[in-house]
Parts: structure tokens; sequence; C-alpha cells
């Protein structure tokens, strides 16, 4: 039962969320906003996809905070030969038995890694795709429902293309947030550094001191505390301006899907209760949209051979919409 009779002060998820960021930060070192945009997915109940290059910390961060959370937590390296029952799991004869029954697969768990993601082809990225949006996969005809909380944090190479199956623009718009991963500044390094040197090991997170500070309950009293956040309808017509200008961009093919509009709603709902308030700011809105929207575009090829990127274009937009009072 929540305090004061179902009132909602936000305190409750302003620590939670804190408190999972801190324990994540003392392994994952200077890598802030990324850990707490991971953290406005899981509260926002959404999907995360993450560029970067290799080695950094993508994989531990996702491990960490499945720790953090008392969390199941599974990891499948994506290949060429995965085959879609390789992930949902199948049909296994028992012989004793004599029948037929579901052998689970690596679906079945609270946060999945799938890493590597553009490196499966599209038919097991389409498996992905129904359990990511309908929290269910479907096998000989029968759909067994995942966990309630359920997440996929993918990861991919902004580098190699090679062997590459390009991520359907319909998978993209399922992720809630794409989030990209840059080298940390050298004194952040110099702390990693430092910690390995005095016999840090990431590969043994039971020796690590990572507490678990909340479980599902928690999670899922944070979300009910963000559902009650007050959006007017200045911050409504706000969204949808800065969604609908993308449609109307020169320098894009394809703008953002109402989907798009949502996800920035539910996302600045949560930042804001992370900060304590029961209100989203225009600030808040803008926090956001770079996350939200920069994998739900195309850019026209002129575009980018002027080097203009999906950020720029976001950016641009976020200039030129005007800000509700």
């Amino acid at each position: 039962m929540l305090e004061n009779e179902g009132a909602f002060n936000y305190e409750f998820t302003r620590a939670k969320a804190k408190e999972i960021i801190d324990e994540v930060s003392k392994v994952v070192v200077g890598q802030y906003e990324f850990v707490e945009h991971l953290v406005i997915a899981l509260f926002s109940g959404g999907h995360v996809l993450i560029e970067g290059v290799p080695g950094l910390a993508k994989t531990l961060a996702s491990k960490v905070i499945a720790k953090t959370v008392k969390a199941d937590f599974k990891r499948v390296q994506f290949t060429p030969d995965l085959m879609p029952s390789d992930i949902t799991g199948t049909k296994v004869y028992d012989v004793k038995a004599g029948t037929f029954y579901f052998k689970k697969g690596p679906l079945f768990t609270n946060i999945l890694l799938a890493d590597e993601i553009n490196r499966t082809p599209p038919k097991t990225q389409a498996a992905l795709l129904e359990s990511m949006e309908e929290r269910a996969i479907t096998t000989d005809g029968e759909t067994l429902a995942l966990d309630e909380l359920f997440m996929v944090v993918a990861t991919q190479n902004p580098v190699e293309y090679e062997g590459t199956y390009p991520l359907p623009e319909a998978q993209l718009d399922r992720f809630m947030l794409k989030l990209l991963v840059e080298y940390p500044p050298q004194r952040f390094e110099n702390s990693i550094l430092e910690k390995y040197n005095t016999g840090f090991n990431s590969l043994k997170l039971d020796q690590i001191d990572v507490k678990a500070v909340c479980d599902f309950k928690d999670i899922k009293r944070c979300r009910e505390e963000i559902q009650q956040v007050e959006v007017n309808g200045g911050i409504i017509n706000y969204i949808t301006s800065i969604v609908a200008a993308t449609r109307n961009s020169p320098s894009l093919i394809l703008g953002a899907s109402p989907r798009a509009s949502i996800a920035l709603l539910l996302t600045s709902k949560t930042y804001a209760a992370m900060q304590g308030r029961n209100f989203v700011t225009p600030e808040d809105v803008k926090d956001m949209a770079l996350p939200v929207l920069r994998h739900r575009l195309i850019l026209k090829p002129e575009a980018g051979i002027d080097g203009i990127k999906n950020d720029d274009v976001i950016r641009n937009i976020l200039s030129k919409i005007e800000v509700p009072r």
C-alpha cells in the first residue's frame, strides 16, 4: 500500500532510480547518462537498442542492472545460423512419458541481452519482434505469455557491417530508446584501469560489491507513480508537433510514427518522476527526444552525403518548434 492512502509523492521513484544508477555506476564507470536511460526504459516498460563499438560495457551494464533489481538475465549471441526456435524454445519428445513438452528458450527471462542483433537473419528477428510487442510467443498455434517484467536490451556494432542484416523499420520502431555509447573521458578510463589494477574482474559479478536495491514489486510501484505524472495539453501538443515535424522534414524519407509520440510521452513522464516531480516540462521532452526518435527516421541519400545525421535533424526540429509555457 502506498503512503498517504495512495497519494504519489514521487520520492520513491526518484530514490529507487538513484539507488539503481549508483549501484550500476560502481561497475560501469563514466557512462552516467547511458545507465540513466537504461533505467528510464526499465521503468517505462520499454526495450533498448544500444549502438557502440566493442569494449564499452554494454553487456556489463545489462548484467549489473539485472542484479540490482533481482531480475533473471540471459544473453544470446545473435549469429547468421541462429534459428527462431533457438530463442523461443521448442517441443521435445519425452521418451518415458511418450508425450511432447515445450522446452523454453532464453526469451523466457526478465532481461534479455540480444548481442549483435543485426547479425541474425530476418526470420529470427521476426520471432524476437513478436515477443517485444506482444510480451508473448506463439509456437504450434499456442500462445505462451512472457513475464510481466520483460525487457530486451539489444546491441549492434556501428563499425562492422559485413555479414549483417539491417533491422527493418518495423522492428526498430519497437525499441523505445536507441542509445549511443561513446568512449569514456580519460579521467574515467583511468578509474577503470585503477579498478582492474586492484583486482576487479567483470566476469566475477558475485564477488563485486553490487547490491540488489529493489525487485519487481518496487518497479511496479514506480510505474504506478509514473502513470500519475501530470501532462498538460500544451506538452501533449509539443510532443505531437515535434513528431509531426519529422514527417515534413526535407532531410527525411520517413518520419516518426504515433508509436514514437507515445514513447516520447511515457519516457518524459518517467524522467520527470525520476527527478521527483509530478509534472512534465518541455525540457523533459527535449532530453528524451534524441534517444526516442533517432532510430525511427530515415535520411534522404543526399542529406547523408552532406554529412547530416538523424540527431542533427532532431536538434534542428527542436530549435524551431515553439516551446509551451
